[in-house]
């Protein structure tokens, strides 16, 4: 390690995702395209590495920045898989979900306090139930006008060759209902895949599968997450025993509640050695009250608790105002309701995107909502203190790069949770 405290000279680093069914390649070709730009703007250099690992998707990062060299290695801690499995419904599993998950935020009064906070989140809710129940009005609509059109030609056919009455009416006209029924039914799945098949832009599906798997214990964690979530846990607790300087986990999205959990107990176990590398946790673009605010997130309640109220870590919260899905600027440990009286963390600052992107590349990316949650991972044309690759790639800790920064002068940090009870 560093002999000078808050020096990097060596770091490992945990990237855990959101909910994201894309193989981690993306995050490493990600990382290789927008590194290089962000070192093209800010004057620094930068590469990577394409490495093996059976546990993780790695890379390694070479830098140098203000002049000092600073060796990286990063790994994607997957679980793609899982995300996959929980996506593979079929159409009716899906709006069945809907049901359950649009029952289970209103029910428990979570939806309400969520919207106490922030809009945008909210808005990002509920546009897959939104966007699901016009595909299935319109839907119906076109195939009941088409069903009944079938009906009425049956009537109009029949009459004229002049038949209007009798067994052989009843009978026809009871096949021509029928046939009217199975057009209804056929355009209806017809439409229905129709627009699932171009849910790639609609994004409908997608988020309704996300919200659902989150919400679907309400609040609990997945057994096969919570699986994953040890492996994770473990990779890390090896990576604290190694000769490195620094060792940094980033959670993104949903990420962040999972890196929470893990690194809770990775303290409460007692495997964050004295005088080994630097803990560092950045969490980007969080979700946290979309799981901690439901009735049985006890556990991560919990452990929000515990991270804030840590001596043996630095943990910064990054989020902006212009990504609508996230809770930016809210502090996830105190809108939770569970700030303990020595809580020392997160420090929540603001990406503030309005400043730190030129108007032209603002302008550009303005309405690209799920673009912008990703922002935080790419480069800045117009940087101020936040630049992912100089926190995962740069001589600094994150400790020593953010000392003496105050938190966001905007952000929300009073109990909103109705729910506060931990486990034990």
């Amino acid at each position: 390690m560093s002999a000078q405290v808050g020096q990097v000279r060596t770091r490992r680093v945990f990237h855990i995702p959101g909910y994201d069914p894309i193989h981690p390649r993306r995050y490493r070709e990600l990382y290789r395209t927008e590194g290089a730009a962000q070192a093209k703007i800010s004057g620094y250099e930068i590469g990577i590495k394409a490495e093996s690992s059976d546990a993780s998707f790695r890379w390694a990062v070479g830098a140098r920045i203000d002049g000092q060299p600073v060796i990286s290695r990063v790994d994607v801690l997957v679980w793609s898989d899982i995300v996959r499995d929980s996506m593979a419904q079929s159409i009716p599993a899906t709006y069945w979900q809907l049901v359950q998950t649009a029952w289970i935020y209103i029910s428990t009064g979570t939806l309400r306090r969520l919207m106490w906070m922030r809009k945008g989140p909210v808005i990002a809710a509920l546009y897959p139930v939104v966007m699901l129940l016009s595909q299935l009005a319109l839907a119906v609509g076109v195939g009941s006008w088409l069903g009944g059109l079938m009906d009425d030609l049956g009537q109009g056919g029949l009459a004229w060759i002049g038949l209007r009455e009798g067994a052989v009416y009843a009978g026809l006209m009871w096949v021509f209902w029928a046939l009217g029924w199975a057009v209804m039914i056929g355009v209806v799945v017809a439409i229905l895949r129709w627009f699932k098949a171009r849910d790639n832009r609609l994004f409908a599906y997608y988020l309704m599968h996300d919200y659902a798997y989150s919400a679907q214990l309400r609040g609990e964690t997945p057994p096969a997450l919570a699986a994953r979530m040890k492996e994770f846990e473990a990779l890390i607790a090896a990576a604290l025993a190694e000769d490195v300087d620094e060792v940094l986990v980033v959670g993104h999205s949903s990420g962040a509640h999972l890196a929470v959990s893990i690194l809770a107990e990775l303290l409460r176990s007692g495997r964050v050695p004295e005088g080994g590398p630097a803990l560092a946790f950045l969490s980007l673009g969080q979700v946290v009250p979309m799981v901690s605010f439901l009735p049985r997130a006890r556990a991560l309640r919990r452990d929000l608790a515990v991270l804030s109220a840590s001596e043996n870590l630095t943990w910064v919260d990054v989020s902006a105002p212009g990504d609508g899905c996230c809770f930016a600027l809210c502090d996830p440990v105190a809108v939770s309701g569970v700030a303990p009286e020595n809580k020392r963390w997160p420090l929540v600052i603001s990406a503030a995107f309005t400043q730190t992107l030129s108007p032209a590349r603002w302008k550009a990316l303005r309405w690209r909502f799920f673009r912008l949650h990703f922002q935080y991972l790419c480069a800045f044309d117009r940087p101020k203190d936040y630049d992912y690759f100089q926190i995962t790639a740069g001589p600094l800790t994150l400790g020593a790069r953010y000392a003496g920064r105050k938190p966001s002068a905007s952000r929300i940090h009073i109990p909103v949770s109705k729910y506060t009870s931990q486990v034990p």
